[in-house]
């Protein structure tokens, strides 16, 4: 049988707090596991590295009670890394090599943090594709918001010495032989320096690769992010002519023109907002 839905999820925001960066709502994954044993594919598309989602979201799930026949899997780094979740945790792993940042630049970045900018944030020595240097916890949002910009242009001025060609908002900095080849991509509690190619939109082609290897794919899907750019997954989706909705869980940042619905929740945001269209999707879906 076809399931009657499909969830494509950023996990910063609409399923972890991005102040804790944990499941802090209870009823997240307990609506996932329900949904996910009633047969919908649950895909994780997110930025984060696999190491992250086994600590903070495999956990609960598996505690929850996923069943072997339920089809979740993680896609983290944007696209290079993907996984299947079962009930005894990760399943095989595999990396896309073709996206590694040059280890030189991680290895001065590392450096730069530990000696520049370790009072505001952190080098996340997790990933294995992409370099992520992240807002310590116990620093204020707004303090860490005001030393950003400073940490990406440093960064910036580390791929001109290298002749590594970036691309850091609206600046294109070209190596010689004229090549772009990676990006600074800033959020609200991170930056990632990351391959042009991944983004929101190559996970969600992995995603739907493994949704069909393992089944039927939904004709129904739902997206859910907290930013701009996690609206490419549905971009991509309804591209290839699926019936998607994204769900935006902090619209503040503004909602773009769509083809597509794009659905918001009055007075929550983050998390709350996600444990809203979660628990809604069980009930319609599970009966839970």
């Amino acid at each position: 049988m076809t399931p009657p839905l499909g969830l494509l999820l950023d996990v910063d925001g609409p399923i972890a707090s991005p102040v804790t960066r944990t499941i802090a709502i209870p009823s997240i994954a307990a609506d996932l596991v329900a949904l996910a044993n009633a047969g919908v594919p649950v895909v994780f598309n997110t930025g984060r590295s696999d190491e992250f989602l086994q600590g903070e979201v495999v956990g609960p799930l598996v505690e929850g009670g996923l069943r072997d026949e339920a089809r979740v899997f993680g896609v983290c780094e944007k696209g290079a890394v993907w996984f299947r979740i079962t009930p005894e945790g990760v399943g095989d792993l595999t990396v896309d090599d073709s996206l590694l940042v040059p280890s030189q630049l991680r290895e001065q970045i590392a450096r730069l943090v530990a000696e520049q900018f370790a009072d505001s944030m952190f080098f996340d020595d997790t990933k294995r594709t992409m370099v992520s240097v992240e807002q310590r916890t116990d620093v204020d949002s707004d303090h860490y918001l005001g030393v950003q910009p400073d940490f990406d242009r440093a960064v910036l001025d580390l791929c001109r010495t290298d002749d590594i060609g970036a691309l850091w908002r609206s600046e294109r900095h070209p190596a010689a032989d004229g090549s772009i080849r990676y990006r600074l991509d800033p959020s609200i509690i991170s930056t990632d320096i990351e391959s042009v190619r991944v983004g929101k939109d190559l996970g969600a082609e992995r995603a739907l690769d493994l949704v069909a290897a393992t089944g039927a794919v939904p004709t129904l899907w739902r997206t859910v992010g907290d930013s701009r750019g996690d609206y490419a997954m549905a971009d991509w989706m309804h591209g290839r002519g699926f019936d998607v909705a994204h769900v935006d869980v902090r619209p503040a940042e503004g909602v773009p023109e769509k083809p597509y619905d794009v659905l918001t929740e009055s007075g929550v945001v983050n998390d709350a907002a996600g444990a809203v269209f979660l628990r809604r999707w069980a009930v319609e879906h599970v009966g839970a």
